[in-house]
């Protein structure tokens, strides 16, 4: 929101919590895309009627410059025209502009010469489930080459970089049934100092509930990313499989009840944190896809490494809910989710859908010792995807108790290739 209208806001806060009925704004407010669903419960979750007044004010102020106007329009068709005049005499005139839209390009298609044979065959490649670059297509990036925002790269130069949030549940509510999850900590201090030397402001938050890991969610939504270049989400939970129609999978909170991971990454896409348009935004799971083990199949000697899995790894697993199961959860799918495809956004995954994560209480999780590791030693010369195959093959070579498996994956909406600074000393 521009500053001018800010102030104008400031100025009669008093007479908006006095005045405004928020209860009429809300479907309107949602309709014009000004907040989203999870934001308006969350103000109306904020208590009275003039509470909830003033937490609609403040939210309101971290949205993006059409939504000054869009609440003068609101409040007009809801009737309250006098905090409508009183606004709008302290603004100059303001014309909603259309989003811009995005131009098109579409190849010109060239005919081709004309021979005696010309047998012309076509692969297309399509990004779909797991998805990763061909080796040969990238070319390593030389070292102190000046970044910059071009069709090729992320702009990734900012300092800091852009927020990391860490959400790390490793004590679960007795009820739940769910283990505590020995180890995580050690994966929790491990990507806070990764990040934090890699540049990026690192907030951590332990054993977080459902309605605080969406609360943590939305604030970090709310921020102004503006000077930032990226952001990242990591969660460290127990896991499990959902129905889903875009992101698989879920976490879960200290309190049994979780998050899909579909919702977690709507908190942070171009709608919903216009800050972020067009920049990176990244997520970690560390969690089970399922509860599915995988035994693996056998291989030709050539492929046969050794594998550093112990004895006493254990799973972030939680099964699908069914009639049987001591947690009711539902597997149903969200109605209201009907978002666009994302864009910049990538999840990467400690397992394949479906399956469980291992983790060792002494050592941490396999996927998070071997992402630590590969960022370590690769982050100034390779791109994320690249890395993310290495962690792939690494993480594949390991053995639960000599028999179990694991394959980590990645659902890859990036459009550029990504280079994360430079590391610097952690303090």
């Amino acid at each position: 929101m521009e500053e001018r209208h800010k102030k104008i806001l400031q100025r009669n806060r008093t007479n908006l919590v006095s005045d405004l009925d928020p209860s009429d704004l809300y479907d309107r407010l949602l309709e014009k895309g000004v907040f989203t669903q999870d934001m308006i419960d969350e103000i109306k979750s904020s208590g009275t009627r003039r509470d909830q007044a003033r937490q609609l004010v403040r939210d309101l102020e971290t949205r993006g410059s059409r939504a000054f106007p869009l609440f003068l329009q609101c409040l007009q068709e809801t009737g309250q025209h006098s905090l409508a005049e009183v606004l709008q005499n302290g603004a100059p005139a303001v014309q909603i502009q259309p989003a811009t839209p995005i131009e098109v390009l579409r190849p010109v298609i060239q005919p081709l010469p004309v021979s005696k044979c010309v047998i012309i065959t076509s692969f297309i490649h399509v990004n779909a489930y797991f998805t990763a670059p061909e080796r040969d297509y990238i070319t390593p990036r030389p070292q102190g080459r000046t970044r910059r925002d071009s069709i090729q790269t992320y702009k990734m130069d900012a300092s800091p970089c852009g927020h990391c949030l860490i959400i790390n549940n490793v004590e679960f509510e007795p009820e739940t049934e769910l283990k505590d999850r020995n180890g995580s900590n050690i994966d929790c201090d491990k990507l806070e100092k990764r990040f934090k030397a890699l540049n990026f402001i690192v907030e951590v938050k332990t054993n977080l509930k459902q309605k605080q890991i969406r609360h943590e969610l939305s604030a970090l939504c709310k921020k102004d990313h503006s000077q930032y270049d990226c952001c990242v989400v990591i969660m460290l939970s127990h896991g499990t499989e959902v129905s889903h129609n875009r992101f698989p999978g879920a976490v879960y909170g200290v309190d049994g009840q979780y998050v899909q991971v579909q919702h977690i990454t709507n908190y942070l896409n171009g709608q919903h944190c216009p800050s972020l348009q067009g920049k990176p935004k990244l997520f970690f799971i560390q969690a089970c896809g399922g509860g599915e083990k995988d035994t693996g199949f056998e291989v030709s000697p050539d492929e046969d490494e050794p594998s550093i899995g112990g004895e006493d790894d254990q799973t972030d697993a939680i099964p699908m809910s069914s009639s049987s199961d001591s947690l009711s959860m539902s597997d149903e799918p969200d109605a209201r989710t009907t978002l666009p495809t994302p864009s910049d956004i990538l999840v990467s995954y400690s397992t394949f859908p479906g399956y469980v994560s291992w983790r060792d209480p002494q050592s941490g999780s396999w996927y998070v010792e071997i992402l630590d590791r590969i960022l370590e030693e690769n982050a100034d010369t390779n791109d994320l995807v690249t890395m993310l195959m290495m962690v792939n093959h690494e993480v594949s070579q390991n053995s639960a108790k000599g028999l179990y498996k694991q394959m980590p994956g990645s659902f890859n909406f990036l459009r550029k290739l990504l280079y994360f600074q430079s590391e610097t000393q952690p303090n």
